[in-house]
Formats: structure tokens, sequence, C-alpha cells
């Protein structure tokens, strides 16, 4: 073998072994980027629905701003134009509510909105029920990417 082809061999080599390593670093890149996606999604929908089932009528300001802050779209419409009828009904039931996020999963998610069950409990106390009464929530959470942070643009109780 002649060193001119050993030399081509040589070059060949190298140049596949940069593309095979340019190609895996970039697929590697690819994976980590949907995984931390997938974490930033799953982590902004248990703390929108932890906000949705803690509200306490000792601080409800504090709480419905809470809820307020992870929203968007029509979910922070509707949740507005009822703040006021829910700050006075929380107030007049002296209403607890004590949330827990038990488990959550995303149903589908592109790089801008995604669609998440959540499975939450609370535990609710209130002038009807002052031992407190435990609710489990189905929530199906619908939410959009703006600004790079994920907001809740719509809550459904589902099944």
């Amino acid at each position: 073998m002649s060193s001119r082809a050993m030399a081509v061999g040589l070059v060949v080599a190298t140049v596949l072994t940069t593309a095979l390593t340019i190609w895996l670093t970039l697929g590697l890149y690819a994976q980590r980027e949907a995984d931390q996606r997938r974490q930033d999604i799953l982590s902004a929908a248990r703390q929108s629905a932890l906000n949705f089932t803690s509200l306490d009528y000792r601080h409800y300001d504090r709480d419905s701003a809470n809820v307020l802050a992870g929203a968007t779209g029509d979910f922070k419409k509707q949740f507005t134009a009822q703040t006021e009828q829910l700050t006075r009904l929380v107030a007049e039931n002296k209403s607890v509510s004590e949330g827990q996020v038990l488990e959550a999963g995303i149903v589908r998610s592109d790089e801008n909105a995604a669609r998440v069950l959540v499975v939450a409990d609370s535990k609710v106390t209130n002038t009807a029920a002052p031992q407190g009464e435990a609710r489990t929530y189905r929530l199906q959470l619908d939410l959009v990417h703006r600004d790079g942070r994920w907001l809740t643009s719509d809550v459904e109780f589902v099944g």
C-alpha cells in the first residue's frame, strides 16, 4: 500500500470520525434539551396545581396572586374575573385548602405548548367542615411557553 493511499485513508477516517462525533454530540444536545423541557413543563404544572389547590382565606390575596403569576390566556382572564367573588366566598367560609401534588405526567408537548395531567390531594377546612375534608383532584393543565416560562393557559377537572 502506498503512502499516498494511507494518507487518503487516514484523512477519510478522520473526516468520518469527526462527522460521527458531531452527529452524536448534536443528538446528545437535542436529547438533553428535550429532557430539560420535560422537566420544566412538569415543574411548572406541579407548581400551578399546587398553587391552585392551596388557598387560605387569611392570605387569599397572596395565594390568588401566586395562581395568577403562573397563568396566562383564558385561564388568567377567568381566574381574574372570579377573584373578587372567590375572595368574598373564601373569607365568609374561612376556607383553607392545603394541596399536595401526587403525580403529574405529560400527555403531549412541543417547544411551545404542553398538556399535563395532574393528580392532587388537598385537605379542606371551612365553616361547614371544621375538622377537614380530604379531596382528590384530577386536573388537565394546558401550558404555553412564553418569555422563557411555562404558564398555565387552561385548567380542567377530569375524571
